[in-house]
C-alpha cells in the first residue's frame, strides 16, 4: 500500500507524476477483490488504472495481484468513490470510468443508496475527456433500466448503442457476473461516451 496506494486528499491528482508517464487513465470504481481490474490492466499495459475500493480485503487482494503480476499501471485508493472523483480526479481527464456490477440495492427503500444517480452521473461525465467512456455493467434488470434512464438524461453523454450494448470482448466476466448468470440473471452493459 505505501508504494501503490494513493491516500485520499482533497486536491487534484497529477496522473503523469502518479504513474511516472503520460498515458490514458481509467478509473475502476468498486474494484472488489481485484480479479477483473488486474486482468484488464495486464491486458492493456498502455493504459493506467486508478482503482477505487472501500473494503480492505478487496484492496489487499488487488494489491497482492498487482505485485504478483508485476503490474506497473495500477494504483489504488481506499476511499469513497464519489469523494475521490469529486476531489482528486481533474475535470476532462479520464479515458474511461468502469463501474462493473455495483451494489444494486434491490429493495425499494434502499434505492437512494445506489451509486448511479443523477448527481453521480453528471460528476462522472465531467471527469471524462471528450471521447471518454462511462461503462456500467449489472446483472439486475431493474437497475440496468434505472441506469439507462439516468445516463440518458446527462447532457454531453451519448449512448453508444440503441439501449443496452453487447458485452465488449475486452471486458472479462466478473465473479458477480458469473454468480448472476448461475442464478439465471441476465447481464446488461451500458456504454456512454462523452461528446
Amino acid at each position: 500500500m505505501p508504494r501503490l496506494g494513493v491516500p485520499y486528499r482533497a486536491q487534484p491528482l497529477d496522473f503523469a507524476a502518479l504513474f511516472g508517464r503520460r498515458a490514458p487513465v481509467v478509473v475502476e470504481i468498486g474494484s472488489g477483490m481485484g480479479e477483473t481490474t488486474a486482468r484488464i490492466a495486464a491486458e492493456h499495459p498502455e493504459t493506467d488504472y486508478l482503482a477505487i475500493e472501500v473494503h480492505a480485503p478487496g484492496v489487499g487482494s488487488l494489491l497482492k495481484r498487482v505485485e504478483e503480476e508485476g503490474l506497473a499501471n495500477v494504483r489504488v485508493v481506499q476511499h469513497d468513490a464519489v469523494e475521490v472523483l469529486r476531489d482528486m480526479v481533474p475535470p476532462d481527464s479520464l479515458a474511461a470510468i468502469h463501474v462493473f456490477f455495483p451494489d444494486p440495492w434491490p429493495k425499494k427503500r434502499h434505492h437512494k443508496r445506489r451509486l448511479l444517480q443523477s448527481a453521480f452521473a453528471a460528476l462522472a461525465a465531467a471527469r471524462l475527456a471528450r471521447g471518454g467512456q462511462l461503462h456500467v455493467a449489472t446483472d439486475w434488470q431493474e437497475y440496468a433500466e434505472h441506469v439507462l434512464a439516468v445516463l440518458s438524461e446527462v447532457p454531453g453523454l451519448h449512448n453508444s448503442a440503441a439501449g443496452f450494448a453487447p458485452r465488449p470482448p475486452w471486458r472479462p466476466q466478473t465473479k458477480f457476473e458469473r454468480r448472476g448468470l448461475r442464478l439465471g440473471h441476465g447481464v446488461w452493459d451500458l456504454l456512454f461516451t462523452r461528446e
